[in-house]
């Protein structure tokens, strides 16, 4: 059964208690391959070490993989060391194209069937549902930088997230998922979803879930 993991800020106090109840061990037991590819054209990059900061506090092991150093038999070999391939925030569209490049796509299906987990984090969480449209929904700084035709991810789930969802961008995500008949989940930095199989949850803050098209659709 597919374990999957989509947030915009990573393990927070208020996911915290759910996302323990994934582990089949011990956190100290856990191994995590992390990759933060997607900060690269990011001026900015604190929030790789926040993300890192997470692994440490629940004194889970991890090492780093760099999809621009890879290709799908190196990266078969190192994510198949990992019970959780997590997959940072940054830019969604330099990392789609990293992504195909590497032949990370081709081999991550198998990954997870062999029971890892999927940890997506803001850009990482767009890059496991059906397309990456939803990246472009805000109009704020997530642009397409590589010029890319064909925005289909990874299809782990059949749905579309939005990141870092404030109120202010209700109208936008609303206007957006009516282009799509997938189901839409908007997180804020205090939620995350979890994917057992085909059943999904939405956990952390639940007074303020926005969702649109119909969530009960097999994901």
């Amino acid at each position: 059964m597919r374990k999957l993991f989509l947030s915009s800020a990573g393990i927070t106090p208020e996911t915290k208690e759910e996302f323990l109840k994934l582990l089949e061990k011990n956190p100290k037991d856990i191994t995590v391959a992390f990759i933060p590819t997607a900060a690269d054209p990011e001026g900015d990059k604190t929030f790789v070490q926040w993300s890192i900061n997470q692994i440490n506090e629940l004194g889970m092991k991890f090492f780093t993989v760099d999809l621009k150093e890879e290709n799908k038999d190196t990266l078969y070999k190192k994510l198949s060391r990992a019970d959780i391939i997590w997959i940072n925030g940054g830019n969604t569209f330099y990392l789609l194209d990293r992504v195909r490049k590497s032949g990370f796509n081709q081999i991550i299906e198998k990954i997870l069937d062999e029971g890892k987990m999927y940890v997506g984090v803001s850009a990482g969480s767009y890059l496991a549902c059906s397309n990456i449209e939803s990246a472009k929904w805000k109009h704020i700084s997530d642009p397409d930088i590589v010029g890319l035709k064909d925005l289909t991810a990874l299809n782990l789930v059949k749905l579309l997230v939005v990141t870092h969802y404030k109120d202010q961008y209700k109208q936008d995500v609303e206007n957006g998922s009516k282009t799509t008949k997938l189901p839409v989940v908007a997180l804020n930095d205090k939620q995350a979803i979890i994917v057992t199989g085909n059943n999904l949850k939405i956990i952390g803050d639940k007074e303020n879930i926005v969702a649109f098209n119909d969530l009960s659709q097999k994901i």
